[in-house]
């Protein structure tokens, strides 16, 4: 699987507004909705926060991969954001989020989202990627940093 096949390159946003993890699962809900990928950003909101209470999607490293089954879409979508302030997440080192990968998936689709999971959480993983998207100006530079890593992991 590759970054390229799940996330769209203008589903990324590049300077997130809101300063918590709900003002941030709520702002990347109203941008599905608005690009007509959902048709209720409250639904997915609640789904978010739901998985949420289960244990917080901030996997450290300044990221955070919030991630629910959806009922109505047929195929994984992604959302990419930066925040340059960071977010407080409740992540598991403690530190502010500035990268969050939203992944949803089909209520069917288990071995598929739990590949997209895990590829995310690999391209992550470096250092340079972090620091290169932090600086970067725009949302294109942003998709092609990350399309660049992920062409470099088998």
């Amino acid at each position: 699987m590759k970054i390229s096949d799940i996330l769209k390159e203008d589903y990324i946003i590049a300077d997130l507004e809101a300063g918590d993890k709900e003002g941030t699962l709520n702002e990347v809900s109203l941008f599905l909705e608005h690009k007509g990928a959902i048709q209720d950003h409250g639904k997915l909101l609640q789904a978010l926060l739901d998985r949420e209470k289960l244990g917080s999607t901030g996997i450290g490293d300044n990221m955070a991969i919030p991630h629910a089954k959806h009922e109505g879409i047929e195929h994984i979508i992604t959302v990419f954001a930066r925040s340059r302030k960071g977010i407080d997440f409740q992540s598991l080192d403690r530190k502010p989020v500035h990268f969050v990968f939203l992944l949803l998936a089909p209520p069917a689709s288990t071995g598929l989202h739990l590949k997209a999971l895990a590829k995310i959480a690999r391209l992550f993983k470096n250092p340079s990627l972090r620091e290169n998207i932090l600086k970067a100006e725009d949302a294109d530079t942003i998709n092609s940093l990350i399309l660049e890593e992920d062409s470099k992991i088998s």
